[in-house]
């Protein structure tokens, strides 16, 4: 898919692009937080047929709602080009050395060759979080590496 970005002065960023069924769709990112989705109508190329005003938290929402399913593409991906690499689902228990530390903290790709690729916190699915992502006591983290690996880190974060 073709992406292209324009720079809106005093406004912020319009990246737009063609859906394969022939849409031309644009994302406003506002220097406010504010981002618009904006399916562009068939008959006038240049006015809009739908507009959809997110807020920073709905679009970080929907983002993640977006993302999920290809993290989990990917990595089934991986797991039949690869042999050997595995994802397992570890909960953060109560009493954990990391409940309410940084994933940073853990250095967990450092000390075990495995990647934390994902954290579900209730019904919310945060993918790829960064290394000052904090975690919490029953979230569960989803991590991809050897076997070896993902135990390493199932260990370091049931540790007291």
């Amino acid at each position: 898919m073709e992406v292209h970005r324009t720079a809106l002065p005093g406004i912020g960023l319009l990246f737009e692009f063609v859906t394969e069924r022939g849409r031309r769709v644009g994302v406003v990112f506002h220097r406010t937080g504010r981002r618009e989705v904006v399916v562009y109508s068939r008959e006038d190329p240049d006015m809009a047929a739908v507009t959809l005003t997110l807020n920073a938290d709905e679009a970080d929402g929907m983002a993640e709602l977006l993302a999920t399913n290809r993290i989990v593409e990917r990595v089934d991906a991986l797991h039949k080009q690869v042999q050997g690499l595995v994802t397992e689902k570890i909960p953060i228990p109560a009493g954990s050395p990391y409940d309410r530390r940084s994933l940073g903290d853990t250095r967990a790709r450092t000390r075990t060759g495995a990647s934390i690729v994902a954290v579900v916190r209730g019904q919310q699915v945060h993918a790829s979080p960064g290394p000052d992502f904090v975690f919490h006591a029953d979230d569960v983290v989803v991590v991809v590496g050897t076997a070896e690996g993902t135990s390493a880190v199932a260990r370091l974060l049931a540790e007291a």
